[in-house]
């Protein structure tokens, strides 16, 4: 018999790391407490006890071809921001596509995951999990952890100093599904991440004046970037991640301190922030709603009265009748001794933000639980094509250091972000979402050579080089070579285009700015002199 993996949970990461074990001949079995797939994407009107939550108005941050699995690219008629119907569509498309489905055991918890008795030489768990009310006991070689984050609200209300003689209503942004709730109030969103500027945004619409507390601030993109082209295929490049690993700290900062502010100026808006790295906060309205004063921004809270609130440094206090707390989330694994995941201070040591850095074997692995500037998606598949290879025990080049002594793991301790807790310190990707899927492609053998290709398939090489890095780059070469990768590279903007471009006939796009693809080619030449690459 194959090797067996549990994976838990069948969301976004379940699905790929499903997926991927199929691909490298290991046998999965996918349990999924709730009755059907698509993890956060699968709205519900009700809101179930372990399971994420969402506003039936939740669009894609990040767009199609930068959001896609890296062989299953969406269908050309998809809008390029997706709505969470249409996102859950196409995970039920991927389940179909590669026969998931008889995989996954829906209906089923996950209770507990232990080491057996003979962990150190098998790498072997016990897991138990229940359905229907019966627990059952199985063995399995390997564990994929794909529960996700987005599931156990952080709320500190101890920050909130007079909360509790706070006469309106409060409660935390999971419990939000409709502005009806603000209609005519005064309403205040704690927290600015993109729940808590999205939320403000549609309560203002209704509500008779709404305000938002900042302790940071944040940058703000809005999806429709430089010349109305989607966000992240304009930033996540090769050419932008090569000039911000290689500018001089201050330069870097300049850079996109000059990038983000050019929609509008971040400082005018009471919105810079205070801390230089940050993930910014994806928002197509709220400079206009803070213009048309429908919205303000204001200071940390300082403390609550009975009808009112007070914001640091600033002496009047302001009337109050809803409080929106968009605090965030808690990490945590019910089902693990602590011991396996050690998360503190919302921090878990985790090797490559994947594998444990502590265990004897390397034989669970936690999926998905970092948060990148770019799709989740093509890193959530990224780390389950990697860490398929390390548990088939061949064909990665890296797998995880196995602690010899505390003092030498802690070179490779990693941490995944913090999650919205205004006290921690964020924690950034230093490199960036392009240079993490690098380094894991590395791994196995799947990272496009951009100076290979120019040999070979200059068009190619140009494209991958100062186009977009869309997943697909990842299926090239390598295990997993998908034979479409090239084809889906060249015609990424007609996709983009296609569900725009509905008056006029659509005329070929790929020929996008041809002037970058000449100075391009200068900088490209200059790169390889300077051995950058």
């Amino acid at each position: 018999a194959g090797m067996r993996v549990a994976v838990v949970g069948a969301g976004v990461s379940g699905l790929a790391a499903t997926k991927c074990c199929l691909d490298e001949g290991l046998e999965p079995t996918c349990f999924e407490q709730s009755q059907d797939i698509g993890g956060v994407w699968r709205y519900t009107e009700h809101i179930e006890a372990g399971r994420p939550s969402l506003y039936p108005s939740v669009i894609s941050n990040t767009s199609k071809e930068m959001s896609a699995f890296s062989d299953f690219p969406f269908p050309e008629h998809f809008p390029v921001f997706l709505p969470n119907a249409l996102l859950l569509d196409y995970l039920r498309r991927y389940a179909e596509r590669f026969g998931l489905r008889e995989h996954i055991r829906c209906g089923t918890t996950v209770v507990s995951i232990r080491e057996r008795p003979d962990f150190a030489s098998t790498g072997q768990w016990n897991v138990v999990t229940e359905a229907g009310g019966k627990q059952t006991s199985h063995v399995f070689d390997a564990v994929m952890v794909c529960s996700g984050n987005f599931w156990e609200p952080s709320l500190p209300l101890q920050c909130f100093p007079g909360i509790e003689r706070f006469r309106g209503q409060y409660f935390h942004s999971r419990q939000y599904k409709h502005p009806d709730v603000f209609q005519g109030k005064r309403v205040l969103v704690v927290g600015m991440g993109n729940s808590g500027v999205d939320i403000a945004v549609e309560a203002s619409r209704v509500a008779a004046k709404v305000t938002i507390s900042t302790t940071r601030g944040a940058w703000l993109l809005s999806r429709v970037f430089e010349h109305g082209y989607p966000w992240d295929m304009i930033l996540n490049t090769r050419l932008m991640s090569l000039i911000k690993t290689n500018l001089p700290g201050p330069l870097s900062w300049w850079f996109i301190n000059y990038k983000v502010n050019q929609w509008f100026n971040h400082e005018n808006y009471g919105l810079q922030p205070e801390n230089r790295y940050f993930l910014p906060v994806l928002n197509d309205d709220l400079p206009s709603y803070i213009l048309t004063g429908r919205i303000t921004i204001k200071p940390g809270v300082k403390e609550f009265k009975d009808n009112s609130v007070l914001f640091h440094n600033c002496p009047e206090e302001e009337p109050i009748d809803v409080v929106v707390f968009c605090t965030g989330y808690t990490v945590s694994f019910p089902f693990l001794e602590e011991s396996v995941v050690r998360v503190e201070n919302k921090h878990a040591s985790l090797y490559k933000y994947v594998f444990p850095t502590h265990l004897q074997k390397p034989t669970l692995a936690v999926l998905g639980l970092i948060k990148p500037l770019g799709a989740i998606m093509p890193v959530a598949e990224m780390q389950a094509r990697w860490v398929s290879r390390v548990f088939k025990g061949r064909g990665a080049n890296v797998s995880p250091p196995v602690p010899k002594n505390a003092a030498q793991t802690k070179l490779d301790m990693f941490y995944p972000s913090s999650w919205g807790d205004p006290s921690a310190k964020e924690f950034r990707e230093d490199k960036g979402w392009l240079v993490y899927l690098d380094t894991l492609a590395s791994f196995i053998g799947a990272k496009p050579s951009v100076l290979g290709l120019l040999c070979t398939d200059p068009w190619l090489a140009l494209t991958i080089f100062f186009g977009p890095c869309s997943p697909y780059q990842y299926r090239l070469g390598g295990p997993g070579r998908w034979e479409g990768a090239r084809q889906a590279i060249l015609t990424q903007w007609d996709r983009v285009l296609k569900p725009t471009r509905t008056r006029v006939p659509a005329g070929s796009s790929s020929s996008f700015p041809s002037l970058l693809v000449v100075v391009g080619f200068l900088l490209l030449l200059a790169a390889v002199i300077f051995g950058f690459l």
